[in-house]
């Protein structure tokens, strides 16, 4: 891609890469490796005065995918469905707008970017929340497997 002027790097990161996922530390702490890659990379890029080559983090909210089909049940897990789930198409739709509009970060759904970052920045303020949003996570992952089971979801 240097060589050639061009190129676009898209890594499908996590939103587990913008804050420390509870219950999922070894995945959250993989994802946060994932986003220091991809910013790094395109810092330097930047700095060697490479500007058409392009790196961005797809940060999506949890993914039904066949990762998360076994953790219905698993409370450690609940914080994958505290969100809102998306589907594979629907990340790559949004994928494939980015390559028409790179950016850094993409971040999906956008809302959950600055609600999460905010935990980042007060993490006493996380902590006192925390039971209350693993209730709540736990609540919508019991939700989520009920549509499952009844063919609700996914569509």
């Amino acid at each position: 891609m240097i060589a050639a002027d061009r190129g676009h790097v898209i890594n499908v990161v996590s939103l587990a890469g913008i804050v420390a996922a509870p219950g999922e530390v070894n995945y959250s702490a993989s994802k946060h490796a994932a986003m220091a890659f991809t910013l790094g990379t395109l810092f330097d890029l930047r700095r060697a005065g490479i500007k058409e080559v392009e790196l961005s983090a797809v940060c999506p909210d949890g993914i039904w995918t066949p990762m998360l089909e076994d953790k219905l049940d698993d409370p450690d897990a609940a914080g994958s469905f505290s969100g809102h789930l998306l589907t594979p198409e629907q990340v790559a739709r949004e994928v494939g707008k980015l390559t028409e509009r790179p950016r850094p970060i993409l971040i999906l759904p956008r809302w959950r970017g600055p609600l999460l970052r905010l935990f980042d920045l007060s993490p006493r303020l996380a902590l006192r929340l925390l039971p209350w949003v693993m209730r709540d996570a736990r609540r919508k992952q019991r939700s989520y497997k009920r549509r499952i089971e009844s063919g609700k979801w996914p569509r």
